[in-house]
């Protein structure tokens, strides 16, 4: 299988879905990576809390870990438009790696990064026969995430937190609190359905 995960950022398919996506790999599915964003932002103060170089090293890191070809479109971070434009370069990637299942943000995300990548993902991906929408952080939002679709990820759950260590520099910033809350929340969805630790997502399409 051709399998493609869309993220605003690096680190948003790294924590959303990459257990699953090193479960595609151990299958021998090709799997790529497509971060829209160059990664580097700025506090509203005006201070680089995180410059492009090692934004892109970090994810490649992750990427290798992972098993995963990397692409980057390099647009500027929290400037993600919802456009013909972007969507266009998403359904090109989409069309020439003949893609079978897609993995993207959820559309209804608190970052409007997230949202407007999920948005144009969901355009672009219209023909794709496996769309699953995951969520990049789990900040409260007006609308909920119906999470239906489960990935048990328990034997690959140290390879995951090996790919979200190599996020470094936001490790540092958040003070390693991501380590902690995503496996509490794999592990609470692998309750749910009698596993160890899963991911969760909610299907747009999935055909059987």
């Amino acid at each position: 299988m051709n399998v493609l995960a869309i993220g605003a950022h690096f680190d948003d398919i790294e924590l959303g879905c990459s257990g699953t996506l090193i479960k595609h790999r151990q299958k021998g599915d090709n799997v790529t990576m497509l971060v829209v964003t160059d990664s580097s932002y700025r506090n509203p103060s005006g201070e680089l809390i995180r410059d492009t170089e090692t934004a892109f090293q970090e994810g490649q890191k992750a990427a290798e870990i992972i098993g995963a070809e990397l692409i980057c479109l390099n647009y500027k971070t929290f400037l993600v438009p919802f456009s013909e434009e972007l969507t266009k370069k998403i359904t090109r990637i989409v069309e020439d790696k003949n893609i079978d299942i897609l993995y993207a943000p959820w559309i209804h995300d608190l970052h409007r990064d997230h949202q407007y990548v999920g948005k144009n993902a969901l355009m672009a991906g219209r023909h794709v026969k496996r769309y699953l929408m995951y969520r990049p952080n789990y900040y409260d939002t007006d609308q909920m995430f119906r999470g239906n679709v489960y990935s048990d990820i328990s034997h690959v759950m140290g390879k995951k937190r090996q790919v979200i260590r190599a996020h470094k520099s936001e490790l540092v910033r958040v003070r390693n609190s991501w380590l902690e809350f995503f496996n509490n929340q794999n592990q609470n969805d692998g309750q749910k359905i009698g596993v160890k630790y899963a991911e969760t997502f909610e299907a747009i399409r999935y055909l059987l």
